[in-house]
């Protein structure tokens, strides 16, 4: 008998994502098996997860064992457990286990996850690798290392550090702000950064000062000019100006008035001699290649991409195989990097466009970590954006591109110029005038022929003279003056935030890792701490009470130093200079140098959450946060108060006291009686409510109450009487629609208003009524139980029988675009596509089978391919939701008692 061929063993490799695997499979050949763990494959237990004698320990609360050794209780999720099961028989047939995944310290983590949970008995070797290119891969298997644990180590010290930060100081901003608030050790530093802002904003006195502006003309060509000086002396520009609007040196301040004497004075001369002319050279060198949080700046600047959609668009370029990794803090390049760099600028724009020597970059970030190339296009010749588009979708080939040119540029030879600076002086009614004008012109283009770095909003730009051109002129030369204008200016307080700025500002103080800057953005805009106005991040009133709180109960915890120094003590636990349990013991129990997070808590004392959430705007009013947001408390001069809603538009540091002043005094758009109900003959009325501008139909007033019974004569027996309790009758409300105004509504919009739901007719074949109406959702029609969304709110009133039976005769969102937003491959689990579409209640991902709505503050650009498995999976692992049931309440009563 033949004996049985025992199928031939293979190395298995694991990386994270499945895009990777069918990349590094192919590169890699049969004698490889390339699978993935899709992520983390386990993480800190749910509390359903915890086991019941353990219910009552720190495990309990925290999935960590606080008081032997900080031990965290790992769970495999749903999905992990499939995972793994499926990774235990594939590693039946391997000789030999690589664990890929990512080298930084989340990927160590899951390797070492894998490790724990796969328990090898084959050889076990860590491979790294920063780009997907065969080159790479071959050499990564060539070069493996052993697991680093001090990475894993400073991994789940993070990890801990987060879950106990977090749960302990978010259950005290939950009940003293609000549900849904919360605290943490990154997001909390990054909305006081906001929050900052907004207060220097909000304390800011604007200064004002006049200069005057002229053209000079010298024979055909003319150029910019504004006055410098007067008589010698400096005029004012806005940067000679302090926050209170005082100035900080010796200089001339013009009114209006004089500026308009000075330019009707000079208008009148209307000429002026060159005085001086100076002429600089200089240059310009080129920026570094991205790291991680200059590759989320640039993208915000030039691209518009959050910070959280670029790294999203670079995961897949990077997993495509197009970029180096995209999580890095080195500007540093290969060799080979810059010998391609160097090869494409010099056939792109000749010899002289790289230097002699090729150009190498330090990181002066704080706590930055080489571990890695800079991001840059991969491979050891780079590829161009065009000859890659074909491949590419618009986001990643913007993306693309720009990596590419910041690549090239930064080998480049420096830019070369020489800036001319003009002085001019008139006659102005006696006085000298001094006018200036500069101009820069470049006499050798060098890096900015590939590439110029965008630059954020800066205070005094508007006292910058516009870069131009200057005619050839000489000193004692006589111009002609025209067009002489006084100006007005005012100072301006620090711009607001971008994501691009915040980002900058994170990293400049040391604040989190780069890696993690896109999550926490995303974080504090969910929560809604912060809203975007264009590119600008405005806090709301919501994050200055959770700041406050923070600040007056938990300092050392939005401390920015300190929050730095925490980033690095997690950097000394990587490099193994500091061990995991003794920082976690001095962190939570305290020390000599730390107070410690127990002792905080325990210390907290009482808090008072009305005085947290009170901000005094002057001597108007005092601004409240409550459950249904922002309002104005406003004293009545005796011990009663009146509420003012403040608009929701409305950024903190536009609430002065004059416009508090201005809501104040505003008339009520409410109770403005537009008629009477013909019906009932009951006053209709407008009112402004906390949700926006709604109808109520006046009740008529209560009647006296019945005169009290005369007492019963002496002796007589008390009869017992049950008080019944007699509920209010309330009045008739209905919302007014988005395009209505509160101001212009009529008294017959408003009865139609009041007669919904409208009955649009009856369905012919069931007998069921249609109605049309409008809900949370928007308007829509019903029949029973089945609801159609229509396509806006006056169709409510417009809709005819005909109309909705044609939106019932198609299948049930046919109305909405059939097409997906997105595509993505087949899902690991079901083998079907994943999809991106629109449904009744926004996006979501489907695979056919599963769906899962994306949540909000996200859109379909967001979500990888990796995100959506993983939202697929987590949705599995939950189950199907459980169905809801009307529970009726139900009285028991007592049996009479038995007589006597």
């Amino acid at each position: 008998m033949a004996a049985v061929k025992s199928p031939e063993r293979k190395k298995l490799v694991i990386v994270e994502s499945p895009t990777k695997m069918r990349s590094i499979q192919g590169y890699l050949g049969d004698g490889y098996e390339v699978l993935s763990s899709v992520g983390h494959i386990r993480d800190l237990a749910d509390k359903k997860d915890i086991p019941a004698e353990l219910k009552k320990t720190s495990v309990g609360k925290y999935s960590i064992d606080i008081e032997n050794g900080f031990t965290p209780l790992y769970v495999e999720s749903e999905r992990g457990k499939k995972t793994v099961a499926e990774l235990k028989r594939a590693l039946k047939n391997a000789d030999e286990l690589l664990l890929a995944t990512d080298e930084d310290r989340e990927g160590e983590a899951i390797a070492w996850h894998l490790l724990e949970a796969l328990k090898p008995k084959v050889p076990v070797k860590r491979m790294v690798f920063h780009e997907i290119t065969k080159d790479a891969i071959r050499a990564a298997v060539e070069n493996t290392r052993e697991l680093d644990l001090a990475l894993v180590d400073a991994q789940e010290t993070r990890r801990i550090l987060d879950r106990l930060y977090g749960w302990d100081v978010s259950d005290v901003t939950r009940r003293k702000v609000g549900q849904g608030t919360s605290a943490g050790r990154v997001q909390s530093a990054a909305t006081r950064l906001v929050v900052d802002r907004e207060r220097e904003r909000m304390a800011f006195v604007s200064a004002s000062y006049w200069d005057v502006e002229a053209l000079a003309a010298s024979g055909a060509e003319s150029f910019a000019t504004r006055l410098a000086r007067l008589d010698g002396a400096p005029l004012a520009r806005g940067t000679d100006f302090d926050d209170a609007g005082q100035l900080k040196k010796a200089v001339v301040v013009l009114t209006e008035t004089q500026a308009r004497e000075l330019a009707a004075a000079i208008e009148a001369k209307a000429e002026a001699t060159v005085t001086a002319i100076e002429a600089k050279p200089g240059t310009r060198s080129p920026k570094p290649p991205f790291t991680t949080s200059t590759l989320q700046q640039e993208a915000g600047r030039k691209l518009s991409m959050s910070a959280k959609h670029a790294m999203g668009v670079a995961q897949r370029l990077y997993e495509k195989g197009y970029i180096t990794y995209m999580r890095t803090d080195s500007t540093a390049l290969s060799t080979q990097a810059v010998v391609a760099a160097r090869t494409q600028a010099v056939a792109l724009y000749g010899d002289k466009a790289v230097p002699a020597n090729p150009r190498s970059y330090r990181n002066n970030s704080k706590n930055a970590q080489e571990a890695h190339e800079a991001i840059r296009p991969s491979g050891e010749s780079f590829r161009t954006p065009s000859s890659v588009a074909s491949g590419l979708d618009r986001d990643e080939l913007r993306l693309y591109d720009l990596i590419w040119k910041r690549t090239i540029a930064s080998q480049m030879s420096d830019a070369k110029y020489e800036t001319t600076t003009v002085t001019l002086e008139a006659d102005a009614g006696g006085k000298t005038a001094s006018f200036t004008a500069s101009g820069t012109v470049y006499t050798f283009k060098g890096f900015l022929e590939a590439y110029e770095e965008g630059r954020d909003e800066k205070r005094g730009e508007a006292d910058k003279a516009e870069d131009q051109s200057l005619p050839q002129m000489a000193v004692g030369d006589v111009l002609n003056l025209r067009d002489v204008e006084p100006k007005g200016h005012a100072t301006s307080p620090k711009p607001r935030y971008t994501e691009a700025s915040l980002v900058k500002a994170l990293e400049e103080k040391g604040i989190g890792r780069p890696s993690t800057f896109a999550s926490i953005i995303d974080v504090i805009i969910n929560r809604e701490y912060v809203t975007k106005r264009g590119q600008a991040l405005v806090p709301s009133w919501l994050a200055f009470s959770v700041v406050r709180l923070l600040e007056e109960h938990f300092a050392d915890l939005v401390d920015y130093d300190f929050t730095a120094a925490l980033e690095d003590d997690l950097d000394a636990i990587a490099r193994g200079e500091q061990q995991r349990v003794a920082w976690l013991n001095e962190f939570y129990f305290g020390s000599e140098n730390h107070v410690g997070l127990r002792h905080i808590l325990d210390n907290l004392g009482e808090i008072d959450a009305r005085e947290i959430n009170s901000t005094r705007i002057g001597d108007v009013a005092t601004l409240r946060f409550g459950r249904y947001g922002p309002y104005l408390e406003v004293p009545n001069g005796d011990d009663t108060t009146r509420i003012v809603n403040v608009p929701g538009d409305l950024a903190p540091d536009e609430l002065t006291p004059e416009k508090a002043r201005e809501l104040i005094e505003a008339p009520v758009a409410g109770d403005r009686v537009l008629g009477q109900n013909p019906e009932n003959g009951r006053d209709i009325v407008v009112k402004d409510g906390r949700f926006g501008p709604y109808l109520e139909e006046v009740l008529p007033a209560e009647p006296e109450p019945a005169p009290e019974p005369a007492p019963a004569a002496e002796g007589a027996p008390k009869k017992r009487t049950a008080k019944k309790k007699v509920e209010a009758p309330k009045p008739r409300r209905a919302s007014l629609f988005k395009s209505m105004s509160p101001e212009t509504i009529d008294l017959d919009t408003a009865l139609k208003l009041f007669s919904l739901p409208r009955t649009v007719g009856v369905d012919p074949e069931s007998g069921v009524p249609i109605t049309a109406q409008n809900g949370p959702y928007g308007p829509y029609i019903k029949k029973g139980t089945d609801s159609r969304s229509i396509g806006s709110e006056e169709q409510i009133f417009d809709i005819t029988l005909e109309q909705a039976l044609e939106i019932y005769a198609q299948p049930k969102y046919a109305n909405r675009a059939a097409t997906s937003l997105k595509e993505f491959e087949a899902d690991p689990v079901s083998g079907k596509p994943i999809r991106i579409k629109d449904g009744r209640f926004g996006a979501y991902v489907t695979d056919g089978t599963t769906n899962v709505t994306i949540p909000r503050g996200q859109t379909a650009d967001d979500i990888t391919f990796e995100v959506a498995v993983q939202m697929l999976a987590d949705k599995r692992a939950k189950g199907p939701a459980p169905k809801r049931t009307t529970r009726r309440a139900t009285t028991t009563r007592k049996p009479a008692a038995k007589k006597k």
